[in-house]
């Protein structure tokens, strides 16, 4: 196996992992934060149905993480195996925010398993709920500290090059540097939107197959407008993006929006296709990109005429991009007119297909989280550390590769049959109402 074909595999596997991982790192995320607001609602209201969405989200929430692990080091593994180049030149660098994201999630782990055990030995409610503030602050930080590593390959900074090899290091500047304020922002505000919409899927589900509890109407109403909230947060915070990647990256945003010249006013440009770098059938939006990228509607943006075609990402990004903010600004509206409807008391938000809509939403938030992290990844092409090291400088020559892809193909595989099969399980063997009914005699019980 020559090396491009190293390339092609590690690529592939890399990628393979990368997309797997994310939906367990996402729900690793945005959960904790979830639970700890449920069973803070439920505490401030004194209402039962809300400590047992926490309840129960925990319990799901564990399966995830466990696979979580094993997707996470598998990504560890790789680095090493698939990028060896890279990370004799990088390694020494990002070993810091690796290992502290390490620390975040044991630190997560050790207060999480605390929680656990120790549901109904407080009398006092909120005690048990200060165990969640470290669980949700652990898996933040750990999403913190691993985006401050993709953060760096995108925009290299604290260190000098000295025959190829970077020298004087300064961690604290290269894990600060200009693209971790909007990477990490986004990053949070996308799982947690995610989290909100996924969940909120689950509840909408439970009422279409005939569970009209109340307990799944406070869920997906509590669900949709935590959604709502992180939704147009992370639309404010896709704004200093776009902004960021003008100053600093402009070869991706053009790329993102086949911009081809650079003009003044330049218009967004939504869909389409490209025919001979002609764009036809697409939405253009007038002065909205120069708006995005400068905040102004006749600021000058770059187009990918000012680089060389070595060093343009390649352009179907711009089909990640529009996947991407279609479904984020669709969410936003869903949610919306759900929570009006909801307080306007309409039937329309209560009807079938609008229920299956909010089924629908959750799939649809992961898969816009996933054409983000393509986009990113992708975006950053043909470079694995900007400027200085390209992708293809930084793979492995080994011609097993496509072994490898095959087996970690399978694993993950099993990983989700398995994890699909046991939270399905979990939650058909132990119904909301029998729960509910357990928990009533309990506290019966011990009133006696």
């Amino acid at each position: 196996m020559g090396n491009e074909e190293s390339v092609y595999f590690s690529r592939l596997l890399t990628e393979l992992t990368l997309s797997f991982h994310i939906i367990y790192a996402t729900i690793g995320v945005g959960i904790p934060l979830m639970i700890m607001i449920a069973q803070w609602v439920g505490i401030k209201k004194q209402d039962e149905h809300y400590i047992l969405l926490a309840r129960r989200w925990t319990r799901g929430f564990v399966i995830t993480v466990a696979v979580g692990v094993v997707t996470g080091t598998a990504i560890g593994l790789q680095l090493s195996l698939l990028w060896p180049n890279f990370m004799e030149m990088a390694g020494h660098v990002i070993s810091l925010p690796l290992f502290m994201e390490v620390f975040a999630f044991f630190f997560e782990a050790i207060f999480l398993g605390i929680y656990l055990y120790t549901w109904d030995r407080f009398e006092n409610q909120k005690k048990h709920m200060l165990l969640l503030i470290p669980v949700a602050a652990g898996a933040s930080f750990s999403a913190i500290f691993i985006t401050m590593v993709n953060a760096f390959m995108n925009l290299p900074r604290g260190f000098d090059i000295a025959h190829g090899q970077l020298v004087n290091i300064n961690p604290v500047l290269a894990m600060f540097n200009p693209a971790m304020p909007s990477k990490v922002a986004h990053v949070l505000a996308t799982s947690y939107m995610t989290c909100a919409f996924v969940l909120a899927s689950i509840g909408a589900y439970r009422l279409l197959k005939g569970s009209n509890h109340v307990y799944h109407k406070k869920g997906l109403f509590l669900t949709m407008k935590l959604g709502l909230v992180f939704s147009i947060t992370s639309a404010v915070i896709g704004d200093f993006s776009g902004k960021y990647l003008a100053e600093y990256q402009p070869e991706k945003l053009a790329a993102a929006e086949w911009h081809f010249e650079t003009e003044k006013g330049a218009p967004l440009i939504m869909y389409g296709v490209l025919e001979n770098k002609e764009v036809k059938y697409a939405l253009k939006i007038p002065f909205a990109l120069s708006i995005l990228a400068h905040g102004t509607p006749r600021a000058e943006v770059i187009g990918l005429n000012q680089f060389s075609e070595d060093e343009v990402p390649p352009l179907y990004i711009h089909y990640l991009f529009d996947l991407m903010v279609t479904i984020g600004m669709w969410m936003i509206v869903v949610s919306l007119v759900f929570l009006i409807g909801t307080w306007r008391r309409w039937r329309l938000v209560s009807s079938k297909s609008f229920r299956w809509l909010i089924v629908l939403g959750g799939p649809l938030s992961m898969i816009a989280i996933e054409a983000g992290w393509w986009l990113t990844e992708v975006g950053r092409q043909p470079w694995i550390l900007r400027r200085i090291m390209k992708t293809t400088e930084a793979a492995t020559t080994s011609g097993q590769v496509d072994m490898m892809l095959l087996l970690f193909a399978g694993l993950y595989l099993l990983l989700a049959i398995g994890s699909l099969v046991v939270l399905s399980r979990m939650f058909r063997n132990n119904s909301v109402e029998q729960e509910l009914a357990d928990r009533t005699s309990e506290k019966a019980g011990d009133r006696v």
